[in-house]
């Protein structure tokens, strides 16, 4: 069967840049010689988000609008999107254009050269955040230490906190993923069944238009994941 990729952006209130985000993917994807399907799974936005897509939708079909009522959280949204197709590979990009859509070939190209799951990598090939005060950076790149000691040593990658990122779906065949949060890479990382991985190396962006959508909450989730991976992996090891 041929590889078909399931790309799944998730959106609130992104009408600023969703419509020149599906531009700049098909665009990437019309030439990587693969069928696909962009999943926008929109959190019940307030602006004209779904609106732009169901126009893109109409002219294209592998453009699919999913809407979720009373759901609101980015894993939340991916996990959905990934339901919702039959693509034997799946992936999901930011819609605020800060993951550059002309990396996917490189990404789907570590895929099909045999790796399980292929990551856009911030920090692969040094300092991928320009634009970052040092605050910011110091916090991402603790946040990312934090990860060491939950990271199979065979598979360790420098960015398990990306979020653009393309798998095979057997990596999460019989994996229950938790839909809190937003850093689900990390989780896929630790509970997966991955024997390889590739790192693509980017810088990543500024966001071109609506606002940021971290805020404290997005913290707090990422420590209650922290916690719940290591208190798995604790119960798995047992005490010393």
């Amino acid at each position: 069967m041929a590889d078909k990729l399931g790309l799944v952006i998730p959106t609130l209130d992104e009408e600023a840049n969703i419509g020149t985000l599906l531009d700049r993917v098909r665009l990437n994807l019309d030439g990587a010689q693969i069928g696909y399907e962009l999943l926008v799974v929109d959190d019940n936005s307030t602006d004209g988000t779904g609106a732009v897509v169901q126009e893109y939708s109409k002219s294209d079909p592998r453009i699919r609008l999913l809407v979720r009522l009373g759901s609101r959280g980015l894993a939340g949204a991916v996990i959905h999107g990934w339901d919702h197709t039959d693509a034997n590979l799946l992936g999901v990009i930011d819609a605020d254009l800060q993951h550059p859509p002309a990396l996917l070939p490189a990404l789907l190209a570590a895929i099909q050269q045999g790796k399980d799951i292929a990551i856009a990598s911030r920090y692969s090939a040094g300092n991928g955040t320009p634009g970052w005060n040092p605050l910011r950076r110091a916090v991402s790149l603790a946040g990312t230490w934090t990860t060491l000691p939950l990271q199979k040593a065979s598979i360790r990658v420098s960015d398990p906190l990306s979020g653009f990122f393309i798998m095979r779906r057997a990596v999460i065949t019989g994996v229950h993923l938790q839909p809190e949060g937003f850093k689900l890479l990390l989780e896929i990382l630790v509970r997966g069944n991955i024997r390889s991985a590739a790192e693509i190396p980017y810088h990543f962006g500024q966001r071109f238009g609506g606002k940021s959508k971290a805020n404290l909450r997005v913290g707090l989730d990422y420590f209650v994941l922290l916690w719940r991976l290591f208190r798995t992996a604790f119960l798995k090891s047992g005490p010393s």
